[in-house]
């Protein structure tokens, strides 16, 4: 590998980023809209599917509240982490029918009309029980996911259609015939976009946070981490879906296939608590899932990257995937 063509491909690349106004704006503007939409739409407020953990099987008596429509009733075997899901806006209401309790995160509407909903029940005499623990705003749940998110569409498109783009007018033909590697050109895509996705996630994150304050317990460091190794992930996988296409009509439609169900079955904009099981299973696949998972339990319940540590090997080994084939079914032409 010649340092010297891999610095030359590379600063060609950062500076079509960097002209291009229109790509580098719209990664800035839109996670910064969609934040600050959703902590204005949903401040004090929650989900709108209304999901009550049940840890006593016997607190479910013929009664009108048990018997509400629209309210999904969950069975919960651990009622410790049954309380953290409420803090955590996973759980609108958590019901102990063994003490006669309920807990409800005071910071969400969905638990305020749950709890007038009980309350109102003459049949029912449960007491309230104060939530342990920081309240988290439904905003501050939310920035994870956004932030993973925006970090998936700018890898995938990013580098994704752009070789596509290359490929289609003939420009990865032309660097065939130089002395340049395949491996120091898709090693070039990958260094350029990961350290631009990091540069744009900082300056969203920091920008964000200086009007909305969001919580952060854990480190600085280990969230910069989880996002180098998912960014990585991402980039990687943008490679292997333009490994061979050579439409950008067709490189379009395989993204959205990509991206799609990542964003919904990945924990994005709502909780899969209570979902079928088939859905958590496959969530548990996408990469997507796992850099959400780390980054909310750094961000929120203060992680180190050894608790996380699960979820970093699963996105290690997927880049690793997904090197490998790219770098054996990548052609110039």
């Amino acid at each position: 590998m010649k340092i010297q063509r891999f610095m030359s491909v590379l600063k060609a690349r950062n500076k079509e980023f960097v002209r291009d106004r229109s790509s580098l704006s719209w990664n800035l503007i839109m996670p910064i809209l969609l934040i600050t939409g959703f902590a204005f739409a949903f401040s004090g407020g929650d989900k709108d599917m209304f999901k009550v953990g049940i840890y006593d099987q016997r607190s479910q008596i013929d009664s009108d509240f048990f018997t509400t429509r629209y309210i999904q009733f969950i069975p919960i075997a651990d009622k410790a982490q049954a309380i953290v899901k409420v803090e955590r806006h996973q759980l609108d209401m958590l019901i102990d029918g063994n003490d006669d309790r309920f807990w409800i995160n005071s910071d969400s509407a969905n638990g305020y009309l749950l709890e007038k909903l009980l309350l109102a029940d003459n049949q029912l005499h449960f007491s309230k029980a104060t939530v342990s623990g920081e309240e988290i705003r439904y905003v501050d749940w939310l920035l994870p996911g956004i932030l993973s998110m925006n970090m998936m569409f700018s890898a995938l498109f990013g580098v994704g259609y752009v070789i596509v783009r290359y490929r289609k007018n003939g420009m990865l033909k032309r660097l065939k015939a130089t002395p340049l590697t395949a491996f120091e050109f898709l090693t070039a895509q990958v260094i350029s976009r990961l350290w631009l996705i990091m540069a744009i996630s900082m300056a969203v994150y920091f920008g964000t946070d200086l009007f909305l304050n969001f919580t952060m317990n854990g480190s600085y460091l280990s969230l910069f981490l989880v996002f180098a190794l998912g960014s990585m992930c991402m980039i990687s996988l943008g490679l292997l879906s333009a490994s061979r296409i050579a439409s950008e009509e067709m490189a379009g439609g395989v993204l959205n296939l990509l991206t799609w169900p990542m964003m919904f079955l990945s924990g994005v904009w709502f909780s899969l608590e209570g979902s079928p099981e088939i859905l958590r299973q496959i969530s548990q696949l996408l990469p997507l899932t796992h850099v959400v998972n780390a980054t909310r339990a750094i961000m929120i319940d203060g992680h180190g990257l050894l608790q996380v540590a699960d979820d970093l090997l699963v996105l290690l080994l997927l880049t690793l995937v997904f090197l490998i084939l790219s770098s054996r079914l990548f052609r110039w032409e």
